[in-house]
């Protein structure tokens, strides 16, 4: 149960004043540096940070004062592989059977707003049903419900049976033969067409799955699914829009073809070897792990009925692999950018990242800058991703350092969006 003093100074961030909030802080990690500064104010305006300075401010006569000196203070954290709309789970196949877009839209907004009591102010979703997660990005900008701010692709690309094929594992009368609208995809032609879709639906980027994966009701979970030229037909039609492109992929050739045709991550990643460590290298790709939704379904494939048959095995294989991958392409030096797949495990427990990324040897301190710093750069947003002037006035407060215990990031104490209290169960 929080204490008086913190109620109240929590509270006073909201209060409708003229002046400023200082947040006086016993351990800023801003996101940027290598090293933690120890007694530090920073100055909140509105949305926005004013100032970072040394030592503790002493308040004006309208200033409120957040007293954070017991604890750690680090930027709203990111996660660039998240999926609001869904929940992973042994009944979950038979969602598009019985659940409407409603349904979906209103899971997404209670799943958003426990991704953002767990640190995580920014997420990019990568793959829903009936384009929800676009009116839920738009209904949290606008203030109507409580969430991170989202970059979604809206529904993710594939070819026909590939792995984001919505008709997968239907019976043959429900398959039919979806398209680019659908965000299947045959041939360049289609690409364009699917990518401009996208576009006119309110995508804010392009997600594809250029091989098999673990958890689509098809028996692969790494072949190549895109040919060259379609996967260059879709890079070139999301540049022409702005978007980057974000790319599942376990097996090697599809992220060879996917990296040679110039996309901007590599989700998950399971089979990378050093020459395509080098290859991400040369041309400033950045790998995106998602150890949690590896970790999560290595267990859940033990459990008899869990998953379909079809999905065991390869959950079995890929799932302990995507860690030790990791792992080496750390060690290699590749870009390594948050995510989690959240929706393929419960949302809010999305920092057991942290600790699985530290399991395998990933410094503590590169581990909260690939959630901060290193993931707004790989979303080109330098609005977030640090504690610094101009930037919003994201937080996440620990009690405890996480560069001494990692585990503390599951825990936060007080998040802070955009200058606003976040109430914390």
């Amino acid at each position: 149960m929080k204490s008086f003093w913190l109620s109240v100074v929590l509270l006073a961030i909201c209060a409708p004043t003229h002046g400023e909030t200082l947040i006086h802080t016993g351990r800023l990690i801003d996101g940027i540096e290598s090293k933690p500064r120890e007694k530090v104010t920073v100055v909140v305006d509105g949305d926005r940070i004013v100032a970072v300075e040394e030592g503790y401010r002493q308040p004006g006569n309208n200033d409120q004062v957040v007293d954070w000196r017991d604890g750690t203070l680090m930027p709203g954290f990111i996660d660039m592989h998240t999926h609001l709309s869904s929940n992973g789970g042994k009944g979950a196949y038979m969602d598009p059977f019985n659940k409407n877009p409603a349904d979906l839209a209103l899971r997404a907004a209670a799943n958003a707003n426990t991704t953002l009591k767990a640190g995580f102010t920014t997420v990019r979703d990568l793959g829903d049903r009936g384009n929800v997660t676009v009116s839920l990005r738009n209904a949290i900008s606008a203030g109507l419900v409580p969430g991170p701010r989202i970059y979604t692709a809206s529904k993710s690309l594939a070819t026909t049976g590939g792995h984001a094929d919505p008709t997968n594992g239907h019976k043959h009368a429900l398959m039919g033969d979806p398209g680019p609208a659908q965000g299947v995809i045959n041939g360049p032609e289609d690409a364009y067409k699917a990518v401009r879709q996208r576009y006119k639906e309110g995508a804010d980027l392009i997600k594809l799955t250029a091989t098999g994966g673990v958890l689509s009701v098809a028996k692969s979970g790494q072949n190549p699914q895109f040919t060259q030229g379609e996967l260059e037909a879709v890079v070139e039609a999301a540049n022409d829009y702005g978007f980057k492109v974000a790319v599942h992929a376990h097996g090697k050739e599809g992220m060879r073809r996917a990296i040679e045709a110039g996309v901007s991550t590599i989700e998950h990643g399971t089979y990378m070897d050093k020459s395509l460590f080098r290859l991400m290298k040369k041309n400033g790709v950045a790998l995106v792990p998602t150890l949690s939704a590896g970790e999560y379904v290595k267990q859940k494939a033990k459990i008899d009925g869990f998953f379909p048959e079809i999905v065991r095995p390869k959950a079995q294989k890929i799932g302990p692999q995507i860690k030790d991958t990791f792992a080496r392409a750390y060690d290699a030096g590749v870009l390594i950018a948050f995510g989690t797949d959240a929706g393929v495990f419960p949302h809010g427990e999305n920092a057991g990242e942290f600790v699985l990324m530290t399991q395998a040897g990933m410094d503590e301190m590169d581990a909260i800058k690939s959630a901060t710093s290193v993931a707004a750069r790989v979303l080109d947003d330098e609005s977030v991703g640090a504690v610094e002037t101009g930037r919003y006035a994201d937080f996440v407060g620990v009690k405890g350092n996480p560069l001494e215990d990692i585990s503390v990031l599951l825990t936060p104490a007080m998040v802070i969006k955009s200058g606003q209290q976040v109430a914390l169960d």
